[in-house]
């Protein structure tokens, strides 16, 4: 199955946390940080969106970082991802 974004919807699928510190120490699932990194799976082909032209800044394969609480999760497969407008993307990851 294959997910396709509407409008300036993109796709993203969370990079994993590392489950060890610098130092070498284990952490806990519940200690973990929720990252906000992700990357991007698709992306919509823009168009009007409220009454404003949005063209579409990001491509598929960018990491980017984007808002904590933005976006819509998905199950497709077994894998989770999250949809967001392209507007709670914060940053790109060069």
């Amino acid at each position: 199955m294959k997910l396709v974004p509407l409008m300036d919807r993109v796709v993203l699928k969370q990079i994993e946390a590392e489950e060890t510190t610098k130092s070498g120490i284990v952490l806990p699932g519940s200690a973990q940080e929720k990252p906000q990194m992700a990357e991007i799976i698709a992306v919509g082909p823009g168009g009007m969106v409220d009454g404003n032209e949005v063209t579409m800044a990001v491509k598929t394969g960018d990491r980017v970082i984007y808002s904590q609480y933005a976006g819509t999760k998905a199950k497709i497969d077994g894998v989770e991802y999250i949809i967001v407008r392209q507007s709670d993307i914060l940053a790109v990851v060069e």
